[in-house]
């Protein structure tokens, strides 16, 4: 499988600068993490829970990283995962299917629940395109439609699954996704709204892989006397 993890728009991993006084309820630090104490989130935060099969350390993932986006009906989660590093391997040398299907079964899980659509990015040899329903993409007119078809060997077995498995797939260009989960540092920062707020799941890694995750709010705009939160009248 051909996982190439180009250097390209990586998803933010420092903390942002903290707003002023005045910032909306609910836009924290930048650096959010699940609350303390889940279960998953191994010695000192470092370790997968090996007591969880990969299906349930992406479903504890996503479903964390759900709940700090509000992620529901009409937003979008990006996933970008390598299966090699998935399974100990480098990336891009070791592409497996029965992985992606884990990977695959975890996020289900939780879209079906809560009804956002999820996106799966191939490998740069199919220029990061994006597996998505074809109902997705022919809601929103931005969503520019690609031919192709993943494999394995051009495209990745996450997104050659993904292929397989949803309803009506197609290819999309590009996408600004509401958050994102990256298993195995495959970077998947160009594909995400601005501003991406780095979030830690209480699960660090899915099987050997590095995960990273995100949410994205708007900007803020304005000068001193904005205001980010509508006040009471009177």
């Amino acid at each position: 499988m051909n996982e190439n993890a180009a250097t390209q728009n990586a998803m933010p991993q420092n903390d942002m600068p903290k707003r002023p006084v005045n910032r909306p309820s609910g836009e924290g630090a930048a650096d959010e993490r699940a609350p303390a104490g889940c279960a998953g989130s191994g010695a000192g935060g470092n370790a997968a829970d090996e007591s969880l099969s990969v299906a349930e350390q992406v479903e504890r993932a996503v479903r964390e990283l759900a709940e700090a986006a509000g992620l529901g009906k009409g937003h979008i989660l990006v996933i970008g995962a390598s299966t090699s590093e998935v399974a100990g391997r480098r990336i891009g040398t070791a592409g497996s299917t029965a992985v992606a299907e884990q990977i695959w079964e975890g996020v289900e899980r939780v879209r079906r629940e809560r009804g956002f659509h999820a996106a799966y990015q191939c490998c740069e040899h199919l220029n990061r395109a994006l597996v998505v329903e074809r109902e997705l993409a022919d809601a929103d007119p931005r969503l520019v439609r690609v031919a192709a078809v993943p494999y394995p060997d051009a495209g990745g077995a996450m997104a050659s699954c993904a292929y397989r498995r949803m309803a009506n797939p197609c290819l999309v260009e590009s996408i600004r996704a509401d958050a994102g989960l990256d298993i195995g540092d495959t970077l998947i920062g160009m594909h995400l709204k601005p501003v991406a707020v780095p979030f830690r799941p209480s699960v660090p890694r899915i099987g050997e892989a590095h995960l990273t995750a995100a949410r994205t709010r708007p900007k803020y705009i304005g000068g001193p006397r904005a205001k980010y939160a509508l006040e009471p009248e009177g």
